[in-house]
């Protein structure tokens, strides 16, 4: 009887020494599933039973793991390296500033034109003409120096501190999830704000509030910036520090949750798919109103508190509270509309260069 083949019998689970064969995992792994059911088979159905589930769902446990990082490999969104984020992000800011400043130069034009005094202009347009009538064309651009030499670094560490801070926080897939894309946003802006932004758009505020003086007294950048450093130290470069960081922490949070909750309806199941150009645009310039619409008061506050008349405010709070006094709510929406224009045109220009720029890094620059 000894000699007569013993019955075999069909399980409703795979093999799993011969699943694990096949995906390719190691005898050891193999050893480890074969030890409980020998153990549990020697005291009990029962026991086998059991201990035949547990290494069953190890496996599949074991394999659902190898599947995510193959996914994440071959499906999944690229994730992109820090050092490319900082180049293309550098290109996209110096590109996009030489495109939008006039209508910057409005925006902080009409929001120095505060209602105590008899106000200068009558609107946009108005702005616009007085400028040219006083200055030419080059007077639309006075200022641009400041801001092109600072906005290279600013969108630098923006999409750097953003790439470095959400990298971690993907899933398998490369997949942001919206709330984490909001606190990558915050930090990214944050570090903005802190290491450029704040002294990059004081000087800014000083050029611009000293040519619709009278008498100005700077001759251009490395002058005012010098006579301003000269007068009141690098601290007078760094006016409306407060303000600066709510304003570009709730702009950049604003911006990328809104452009990553796009990002991710429009790509589904398909977070490798790439957006066309025009889309990417699309997005942008809706993630970019959305952040007008949310923080366009602090944008106001900031203003003021870096202008040549800042001394009269205390801090951020008494300047928010004179300008509710003096000129009523509404003062805080001053320049909504040009800046609409400008932020619109400003974010949806960004994001398609860096994006494209990302690509092109991606084909000569190869990282992990």
């Amino acid at each position: 009887m000894s000699s007569l083949p013993k019955p075999f019998s069909v399980c409703e689970a795979p093999c799993e020494t011969c699943a694990a064969r096949r995906q390719g995992l190691s005898s050891a792994l193999c050893q480890r599933l074969q030890p409980p059911l020998m153990t549990a088979a020697s005291s009990s159905p029962s026991a086998a039973a059991a201990a035949g589930l547990v290494s069953l769902r190890e496996h599949r446990r074991l394999c659902e793991g190898r599947r995510n990082l193959a996914a994440a490999a071959i499906g999944g969104r690229k994730i992109t390296h820090p050092g490319k984020a900082i180049l293309a992000g550098g290109i996209a800011g110096a590109i996009e500033i030489c495109i939008t400043f006039p209508t910057e130069y409005v925006k902080t034009q009409l929001q120095l034109d505060e209602r105590a005094n008899p106000p200068r202009y009558r609107g946009i347009g108005d702005c616009v003409r007085l400028t040219v009538q006083d200055h030419g064309l080059r007077g639309l651009y006075r200022g641009l120096s400041s801001l092109l030499y600072g906005s290279i670094p600013k969108s630098a560490v923006r999409f750097g501190t953003f790439e470095m801070l959400s990298n971690p926080m993907r899933d398998h897939t490369g997949r942001l999830d919206n709330k984490r894309s909001l606190l990558c946003g915050l930090g990214a802006g944050i570090a903005e704000a802190v290491l450029i932004v704040c002294p990059m758009e004081t000087l800014k505020v000083k050029l611009i509030h000293d040519q619709c003086s009278l008498r100005p007294r700077y001759r251009g950048f490395f002058h005012g910036v010098s006579e301003i450093i000269r007068e009141q130290g690098l601290r007078g470069t760094y006016q409306g520090l407060t303000p600066t960081v709510l304003k570009q922490g709730t702009n950049q949070a604003i911006r990328f949750y809104v452009m990553n909750a796009l990002r991710n309806w429009y790509n589904g199941d398909e977070p490798r798919r790439e957006m066309h150009p025009i889309v990417t645009a699309m997005f942008g310039a809706t993630a970019g109103a959305a952040s007008v619409f949310g923080n366009t008061p602090l944008d106001v506050v900031k203003t003021r508190m870096q202008g040549l008349d800042a001394y009269r405010y205390k801090n951020t709070l008494d300047c928010a509270f004179q300008i509710l006094k003096h000129e009523g709510p509404q003062a805080f929406y001053k320049g909504t509309v040009p800046r609409l224009g400008r932020v619109c045109l400003d974010v949806a220009i960004v994001f398609v260069i860096y994006e494209e720029v990302v690509k092109l890094l991606n084909g000569v620059w190869k990282t992990q």
